[in-house]
């Protein structure tokens, strides 16, 4: 049944000053001076009016505009009597557009009528001669309840959008990822800290991101940190951040990222290479949920699930003095182990046509597929730089193939087993590459340790990993 309550007050004519889309109604009677008397009674207060004379032009309309609220009578020329016509005309238009909201209107008003075209999806009911400031009511409240469901609607598609865009694609289907999905799915919801160990390259980041993006702290901040690429002399403000006049450069106030990550959750990468007089400080944060910035004596407590990745033995390190036990304890709740590469070569097809679909779209590139050569020379490396390597091998593919459909030349990997090449044929960046790989397969993937035989900071040997794809 229709109701005559009053909604809260709505300042139509401000919202169609707001933007170039005032609210549409559209009003479908048979007789003019109806029109006419609607049109003046609604202009004024900031809608737009169309104005049809007949049930096959309100058709039309719906079908070709979109509406705020439609005004129907229920009998026209053919039948004035039953609303027979009217109610067609509204279970079309109910057919066409579901989320519109229809107001009927007949000068035959009877309980049944308005029973019917309630149970038909007309969301109100007026009889004529109206009174204005019902109709009005009327008008406003659906008006205003259609407005507030389609933002609804916009933001959920936003929501939407930002939580695809914001979480990254999990590949795992190989059997030896099973136990880190199991482990994920049921990790993920807690607050539990989160070791994740496994070579270079294997996708630590991306699991970490995936924790974060299936807990209760999803709407709030990820921040990742290369711990291992920090400068001793920079790792307090960075982390915890400083106050003006600290040190030299201290110009200003500088936030710390477990201020930034406060509520959320923070992801501090090579862990194992934080120095060991950093990492008391690290400790305590941790185990208090407090810390100071630099050149600051006043505590701030903070809120963060920690997330901690590396490719070092951290047990070891531990026996060696290098790590602290106590920080391990509590960055190891729950450790997540990844495999190489080489070890769930299942992975390798769908690793690789997600590489080449995104990068085919980034560079505007026609690349279809893979040719079947070039997934055999895919399945048959050893991939020592893992799912990183992997996806530089095909970012280059993409920008080199020529055709269709990558083939072997395209990856640029070379035989399986070369033998050693003559230096002078190569680029200095094709020996540096080597040179790299080398030296951490010497150490045995530790970054510090190479860095130092290199005669590189821990940062610059970050940069040129990096830059290679290891």
């Amino acid at each position: 049944m229709p109701t005559s309550a009053k909604s809260p007050e709505l300042n139509l004519a401000a919202l169609a000053k707001r933007g170039p889309n005032p609210p549409q109604i559209l009003v479908a009677d048979d007789q003019q001076h109806i029109l006419d008397a609607i049109e003046l009674l609604l202009k004024p207060q900031g809608y737009k009016v169309n104005a049809v004379p007949s049930p096959v032009l309100a058709r039309e309309a719906v079908v070709t505009t979109s509406y705020d609220a439609v005004l129907i009578d229920l009998n026209y020329t053919r039948d004035t009597t039953s609303g027979q016509e009217g109610l067609d005309l509204l279970s079309e238009i109910v057919a066409l557009d579901g989320t519109v909201p229809v107001i009927v209107m007949t000068a035959w008003g009877n309980v049944e009528l308005a029973v019917e075209a309630m149970r038909r999806g007309a969301r109100d009911f007026i009889q004529k001669p109206w009174e204005n400031e019902r109709l009005l009511s009327i008008v406003r409240t659906q008006v205003e309840l259609h407005r507030a469901l389609q933002n609804a609607e916009r933001l959920a598609a936003e929501n939407r959008l930002l939580s695809a865009e914001g979480r990254p694609e999990f590949i795992a289907t190989a059997p030896s990822m099973t136990p880190v999905l199991e482990t994920i799915t049921r990790i993920a919801p807690s607050d539990a800290n989160v070791l994740i160990s496994g070579e270079h390259g294997t996708g630590k980041e991306v699991v970490a991101r995936t924790l974060h993006a299936l807990s209760l702290r999803a709407s709030r901040a990820f921040v990742p940190v290369n711990t291992g690429a920090l400068a001793e002399g920079v790792f307090e403000s960075e982390l915890f951040g400083h106050v003006k006049g600290a040190f030299t450069d201290a110009r200003a106030d500088r936030i710390g990222r477990f201020e930034l990550a406060d509520g959320g959750s923070i992801f501090l990468d090579e862990i194992g290479n934080v120095p060991v007089r950093q990492q008391a400080k690290l400790l305590r944060v941790i185990e208090s949920g407090e810390m100071e910035r630099v050149g600051s004596s006043r505590s701030k407590r903070v809120d963060v699930r920690v997330i901690s990745a590396t490719n070092a033995d951290l047990q070891a390190a531990c026996g060696a003095g290098q790590f602290r036990e106590d920080l391990l304890f509590r960055l190891n709740t729950v450790e997540i182990h990844l495999p190489p590469l080489r070890d769930r070569r299942e992975d390798i097809p769908t690793l690789a046509m997600h590489f080449l679909a995104h990068y085919a779209a980034r560079y505007r590139r026609p690349v279809r597929s893979l040719d079947a050569s070039a997934l055999q020379t895919l399945m048959q490396h050893s991939w020592p730089g893992n799912v990183r390597e992997l996806e530089h091998t095909m970012e280059r593919a993409v920008l080199m193939c020529r055709t269709e459909y990558l083939q072997p030349a395209d990856l640029g990997l070379g035989a399986q087993h070369p033998v050693s090449p003559n230096l002078e044929e190569l680029s200095l960046e094709t020996v540096e590459s080597i040179l790299i790989r080398k030296t951490l397969q010497r150490f045995q993937g530790n970054v510090s340790q190479a860095a130092e035989a290199l005669g590189l900071s821990r940062g610059a040997l970050y940069r040129r990993m990096e830059k290679h794809g290891l």
